[in-house]
């Protein structure tokens, strides 16, 4: 009799635990608390680092950081002999920080005890870098538009004190024109050591191995014209993405604009064709949801999922370009002339 009430107790945890499913919620609206307001500040690159705090650089030569504890910023403004810049990409380690410029010269900054010091310069009629990201401590990567016929990549493996650029032969040949977008530093999605690249031409640069090999998938995503491609692109895991993206100079249109694959990367299928959202310039996977909500943010207005991406609800017509969540339901979001912090309701 023992043994019986201990094999039913067993089968009731089991049969409990594999009953347990994902309850999604519905949020109706967004609360918008601006912490940072400057007109002259277009903000695409934002970055929370392991303290919750929040890094961005900008247009302006300009660069800050935000502590959220005391609710202050420190800005300031790197300078490179005379040269006025923009910054579209950041990244982070657990002890440094990075900022790319967007076009030529290529200036990638690293922090140290005595500022921003300069760990790599690229010159080009043609330069144009968009987005960044690190896979460890280590290891970084940034990537830009095509050059002499393949992507431009840039490579760091020692905590990014150097940089290399990969050849033309370790990589796959870019169409004609071929770049990507430097919208909202998302072109990019690293998870463990793989690595996808969203491109204006709506194909997904794909490595196992930290960028070591690649190769190219081709997706169902609009890339007709110069303005159309992925624009954003994020993983839930490894085998759960979504990209997004359409034509920033027709904001209004959502056919072909979204995709999502759940195989990691070999297949994409398009989803809510020719339904809201419409373009959109940055996605994100909201954490410890199981892969099924998201958010999408433009300069049109902010938009949330519950079913992976299926269907979706338009939370604000406030315009943003780029959000990083702090939690389930808190982010950062930057735009122009503005940082905020968002809240799902």
């Amino acid at each position: 009799m023992k043994h019986l009430i201990i094999t039913c107790l067993l089968i009731s945890l089991f049969s409990c635990k594999t009953e347990e499913k994902f309850i999604p919620r519905d949020f109706n609206t967004v609360e918008v608390e601006t912490i940072l307001e400057d007109s002259l500040l277009s903000i695409r690159a934002i970055d929370i680092l392991d303290d919750e705090g929040l890094s961005f650089a900008a247009n302006n030569n300009s660069f800050g950081l935000y502590d959220p504890a005391t609710k202050t910023w420190n800005i300031s403004k790197q300078k490179q002999d005379t040269l006025k810049f923009s910054f579209r990409s950041v990244a982070h380690t657990s002890t440094d920080f990075f900022m790319l410029t967007v076009a030529n010269p290529a200036l990638l900054y690293k922090t140290t005890d005595s500022g921003m010091q300069l760990v790599y310069r690229e010159e080009h009629d043609n330069v144009f870098y968009d987005a960044m990201t690190f896979w460890n401590d280590k290891e970084g990567i940034a990537i830009g538009d095509s050059i002499d016929g393949c992507l431009s990549i840039i490579i760091t493996r020692d905590g990014g004190t150097t940089w290399t650029k990969l050849s033309c032969d370790q990589l796959p040949s870019a169409e004609d024109g071929e770049g990507a977008f430097a919208a909202s530093n998302t072109n990019i999605a690293v998870i463990g050591d793989k690595t996808w690249v969203g491109t204006t031409a709506g194909r997904i640069y794909y490595s196992e191995d930290r960028g070591m090999t690649w190769e190219v998938i081709d997706t169902p995503i609009i890339s007709k014209k110069d303005t159309e491609g992925i624009y954003s692109v994020d993983f839930y895991d490894e085998l759960n993405g979504f990209a997004i993206g359409g034509d920033y100079t027709k904001p209004d249109g959502n056919n072909a604009n979204k995709i999502k694959t759940t195989d990691g990367g070999k297949t994409w299928q398009l989803v809510a064709d020719g339904q809201a959202p419409n373009y959109r310039s940055c996605v994100q996977y909201i954490p410890n949801r199981n892969g099924q909500e998201l958010v999408v943010v433009g300069f049109k207005g902010i938009d949330y999922s519950n079913d992976g991406g299926r269907t979706w609800k338009t939370l604000s017509g406030e315009g943003f370009f780029t959000i990083r969540f702090i939690d389930g339901t808190t982010a950062y979001a930057a735009g122009s002339g503005r940082i905020s912090k968002i809240t799902l309701k």
